[in-house]
């Protein structure tokens, strides 16, 4: 399985994206995204991922994870840790509403509010998109199979290999 993030925003506090699973032959829109904010020097739990493409495990330790194993008991088989990136640990793909809930990791949600106007962005619905996407996620992962995640900072250019596809 492969996802994708694509950033469209990225402003002083907070940073806005859309997540993909682009494991077929097209993008399926899964659900919105928001992040920390970019910046030269990493910041320990202020700092967004950089782009690159990164492997997803599960984490079946520490905070999150005993509270998730509660909060989901029915579905939870580990949190989804985004590795192997560079000077970053413990990055977790979970819920949450604004940067203020990042700590350095990925939200997501259902809807979206824009971070030039709302400075610690906003995301909302994010339990429901987390239930939602969580359980084809982990059962891949559950079945042995090779979870990717791509981390994109949306380009002009993109938008035109896009289209150059297409046409």
């Amino acid at each position: 399985m492969k996802l994708e993030v694509i950033r469209f925003s990225k402003q002083k506090d907070s940073t806005n994206g859309i997540l993909f699973d682009i494991s077929k032959d097209k993008r399926e829109f899964l659900c919105y995204t928001l992040e920390d904010e970019a910046r030269d020097i990493k910041v320990m739990a202020e700092t967004c991922i950089p782009e690159g493409e990164y492997p997803i495990r599960f984490r079946n330790v520490g905070g999150i994870h005993t509270k998730y194993s509660k909060r989901f008991a029915d579905i939870h088989l580990g949190m989804l840790e985004v590795c192997d990136v560079p000077n970053f640990s413990y990055i977790l793909i979970h819920c949450g509403n604004t940067d203020e809930d990042t700590g350095g990791c990925l939200l997501v949600g259902d809807s979206q509010e824009n971070n030039i106007i709302k400075s610690n962005g906003f995301i909302g619905h994010s339990t429901k998109a987390y239930m939602r996407i969580y359980q084809p996620i982990s059962a891949a992962l559950k079945a042995g199979e090779q979870v990717t995640i791509i981390y994109r900072d949306f380009e002009e250019s993109l938008v035109l290999n896009e289209l150059k596809e297409i046409c």
